[in-house]
């Protein structure tokens, strides 16, 4: 039997602008108006972040401790979850992107949304998309009754998110050899995923990437 995946990346892949720095001040606006006010401190994380100070997944744990809290009951929080979900769909989604979604679905492929934004959020936006699995950053508490502000594993990132994708592929009983993939990313983060991809697409790459596709002579593609 020959599985045909399409795995798509989606910050910036199938949205025009990043999810994360929203998710997190639309959940503030609405759950905790008075974070904002450490919204300073999260760009200085940022920061110390850009000078090597802390990893990119302590970065995220930081700053969802600052807007969201550390323990949030997810009761409270879920259906805010789900309103920036509607707003993700209105607001901030290549067209292109949705009608390339669309066409794989067509095709008979099955759709997956690897990504290293934060399942939390990620799952309501891929349900409203049609997407038939996640990968992503987990909550050490996924399953439980307290969102905590930190993570479970590793950040779904680079070679990490390659090898999320083999544990799922794994998890599925689907064998790489009776797999035909193809795979979607903006970023160079994301090249561990393309080469392992039976065809690649840079989608509205930056420049790194572009420079890398032309090398490895991966389709681009550029989505309004």
């Amino acid at each position: 039997m020959m599985y045909r995946l399409a795995i798509y990346d989606m910050d910036r892949t199938v949205t025009v602008h990043g999810t994360y720095t929203g998710f997190l001040l639309h959940v503030a606006r609405r759950m905790a108006p008075w974070r904002l006010l450490l919204f300073p401190c999260v760009i200085l994380a940022m920061l110390a972040y850009v000078l090597k100070l802390i990893t990119r997944q302590r970065l995220k744990e930081v700053n969802q401790a600052l807007m969201v809290g550390w323990n949030v009951e997810r009761a409270k929080l879920m259906p805010h979850i789900e309103s920036y979900a509607d707003t993700v769909i209105a607001t901030n989604l290549r067209q292109g992107a949705v009608a390339q979604i669309a066409q794989d679905r067509a095709d008979g492929c099955r759709l997956v949304l690897a990504t290293a934004s934060y399942r939390l959020y990620v799952e309501p936006i891929a349900r409203r998309l049609g997407f038939d699995a996640v990968i992503a950053t987990d909550h050490l508490s996924q399953d439980l009754r307290y969102v905590r502000a930190k993570i479970a594993g590793e950040n779904c990132y680079d070679t990490g998110k390659l090898r999320m994708i083999k544990a799922w592929m794994a998890a599925e009983a689907i064998d790489r050899a009776s797999a035909h993939i193809r795979a979607y990313s903006d970023h160079v983060s994301d090249a561990p995923m393309l080469e392992f991809a039976d065809v690649a697409f840079a989608a509205n790459p930056h420049k790194p990437l572009a420079r890398l596709a032309a090398e490895r002579g991966w389709a681009r593609v550029d989505w309004a």
